[in-house]
């Protein structure tokens, strides 16, 4: 049997990585992105997965959305919940909408997008919610106390849930990469960038591909007797107990 995937953010950095490596292993895969049509096309040239537009702030369009993807594709066996903003600003400094974008981004699309589909896999006995978090949802980081509380909140989040849908087949858990070359992070200042490498022991940033693998073994049969686990992907940057 196909399953078929939802992945939000799914067009560029490690949302493409993980739409790519998901379709690649046999499953339908549905990309999701929010504004850049130009990228969103080009990717699905390149890779034949299907893309749809829209608003993961916004609930009534996750639902719309995600009827379309089930209409097209079939029911929801796995969520993927990658979306996510930043407007970085010492907090002192930041304003209502940044913290507002970033909350509603990042956490309050989790709820948005996983609400619609679990009642579908609570009936089949069957589900993946694999939830991407961060390094600083679980540190912190100076001038990103919006994000760094949204990524913590969606472990928060996959605890609670993988412990309410585990009896119904459904499994819960999230990744925290570290440092990944993304071309955000690549776009970084050469200096800022070489001080962040000289953190991670491992003395490299990760790469989408990894991120993706783990995402991949999550959302396997494999990988059935795991849930509310947050696997940390940082190259030893930050060792959560």
């Amino acid at each position: 049997m196909t399953r078929t995937a939802i992945v939000t953010g799914g067009t560029r950095g490690i949302g493409k990585a993980i739409s790519v490596e998901l379709k690649a292993r046999g499953y339908k895969v549905a990309a999701t992105y929010g504004g850049n049509d130009e990228a969103a096309k080009k990717f699905e040239a390149e890779t034949g997965i299907h893309v749809f537009k829209w608003d993961v702030s916004d609930y009534a369009a996750c639902e719309a959305g995600i009827a379309d993807v089930e209409e097209k594709h079939g029911p929801t066996d796995i969520l993927v919940n990658n979306a996510g903003v930043t407007r970085d600003s010492a907090f002192h400094k930041m304003s209502l909408d940044k913290w507002r974008t970033v909350i509603a981004c990042d956490l309050d699309s989790v709820f948005n997008m996983t609400r619609p589909i679990i009642n579908g896999m609570r009936e089949r006995g069957f589900g993946r919610i694999i939830n991407i978090s961060s390094i600083n949802g679980q540190k912190g980081q100076f001038g990103q106390t919006n994000y760094s509380a949204a990524k913590a909140g969606l472990i928060g989040f996959t605890r609670a849930l993988a412990q309410e849908s585990a009896f119904k087949g459904i499994t819960v858990n999230a990744v925290a990469p570290g440092y990944i070359g993304t071309d955000m992070v690549a776009a970084m200042p050469e200096n800022v960038l070489e001080k962040i490498v000289g953190q991670i022991p491992v003395g490299r940033l990760g790469t989408p591909e990894e991120i993706a693998k783990c995402v991949a073994f999550l959302a396997s049969e494999d990988a059935g007797f795991m849930t509310g686990s947050v696997l940390s992907v940082n190259g030893g940057q930050y060792i959560a107990a």
